[in-house]
């Protein structure tokens, strides 16, 4: 899985949302299209190959100038799916690209 892939499907609408993603999308306050721009303009700030739900990353980006933190799978059938999504705060997160060193 890499950024270019991720984006083709976001930009072709074949991807999708985990219950918890949208959850905590809602508790973030934070649109559909305020992800999908993240994922857009985001990069990979980690890879989880071994993720027990199967191989994921962690991607950053910006919606307007707030940071937006999606982590992203592939399913069985090969589709994108979005499985959370949260702004990066302390104290779990010095920077929006860094994590605490707690």
């Amino acid at each position: 899985m890499d950024i270019e892939w991720i984006k083709s499907q976001i930009r072709t609408e074949t991807y999708l949302w985990s219950l918890h993603a949208d959850e905590e999308r809602r508790n973030d306050q934070l649109k559909v299209d305020e992800v999908t721009s993240a994922l857009l303009n985001g990069k990979i700030l980690e890879i989880y190959p071994r993720d027990r739900r199967g191989a994921s990353c962690l991607i950053y980006g910006k919606s307007g100038n707030s940071p937006v933190h999606i982590v992203c799978g592939k399913n069985i059938l090969g589709r994108l799916v979005i499985i959370t999504v949260y702004k990066p705060r302390m104290p779990k997160w010095k920077t929006p690209t860094e994590r605490s060193k707690t």
